[in-house]
Parts: structure tokens; C-alpha cells; sequence
């Protein structure tokens, strides 16, 4: 239960399950890259959100190069199923890995790239003391915390649904 209630799980149970033992594990790997992301919010100059990029564009051992074995793989699982649907499958899922997914990962490290050459910090940034200087009325003025997260939008009401005359 603890591991649960650690990813943020609202746990009830009975006491015999309540446990507060943790397993060691990783986390989940959507955390891991969704985290890259916090870091690039949280950058304040362009080497920090160059090396977070870096962990993306990786040729070797970076994210994207992961997806396109991961990509790669299920076409080549998809090959030997003997669906008439299958080679088109396998096909189109080379052509993401090959194609589409070359061109995000040519994009991102052309930029992280060009960040890594700035070497400055983020005009509009800076590190983050958790304090209001006096001549600020708020510390999101000058704050490089990120911000809190967005609230989804409310549903909109459901449609009356009443007997058509």
C-alpha cells in the first residue's frame, strides 16, 4: 500500500494490507521522461535545459532512440503474424520509426544543440530563493518555480434529454 499511496494513490484497505513496506523499484518510465520536462520548466539558463534535452536526443541511449526500437521491434513482431493487415502494420510503423520520429529527433537535438552553444541564462528566469524581495508584491514576479499545475476545465453540463414532441 505504501508504494501506491508513494505514486500519489489514494489507498483505503483493511489493516492486515495496510503495510508500509516498499519494495525498492523504478519509477514509472512515463514519470521518468514526463520529469525532463520539469527540469526544462525549472531551467534557468541554457545549458540546464540543454543537458535535459541531451537525455532525449541521445543517439545511442537517448529516449527518442528507444521509441525507435521499440517502434522497430513490434513492426518486426507484426512481420511473422500472418494477418493480411500485418505487412502494412510492420510498414507503417517503419515509416514512423524512419521518418516521423527522425525528424523530431533531428529537430530536438538541432536545438539542444543550439542551446548547449548559448551558454546564458533565461532572461526571464532565475534561481529561485523562496523570497520576496521588498520591491515585489509577489513572488511569481520574479520566481523560476514552476508554476502550479492547470486545472482540467469543468465538463459542460450534460444535455437535457427530454421526449421530442
Amino acid at each position: 500500500m505504501a508504494r501506491l499511496r508513494a505514486a500519489g494513490y489514494h489507498v483505503d484497505c483493511d489493516a492486515g494490507f495496510d503495510t508500509e513496506s516498499r519494495p525498492p523499484s523504478f519509477p514509472p518510465l512515463g514519470g521518468s521522461v514526463a520529469h525532463l520536462a520539469e527540469r526544462i520548466r525549472a531551467a534557468t539558463t541554457t545549458d540546464e535545459a540543454a543537458d535535459a534535452l541531451t537525455e532525449l536526443t541521445a543517439a545511442h541511449d537517448g529516449i527518442l532512440a528507444a521509441l525507435a526500437e521499440v517502434l522497430t521491434a513490434t513492426a518486426e513482431f507484426h512481420e511473422g503474424l500472418g494477418a493480411a493487415a500485418d505487412p502494412h502494420i510492420a510498414r507503417r510503423l517503419r515509416h514512423l520509426a524512419d521518418e516521423h520520429l527522425h525528424i523530431i529527433r533531428t529537430d530536438l537535438a538541432d536545438t539542444r544543440n543550439a542551446l548547449a552553444d548559448r551558454h546564458g541564462p533565461h532572461p526571464g528566469r532565475s534561481t529561485c530563493a523562496q523570497e520576496v524581495p521588498a520591491t515585489e508584491r509577489e513572488r511569481s514576479a520574479v520566481c523560476a518555480c514552476p508554476p502550479p499545475p492547470r486545472a482540467l476545465p469543468a465538463p459542460p453540463p450534460p444535455v437535457a434529454a427530454g421526449q421530442r414532441r
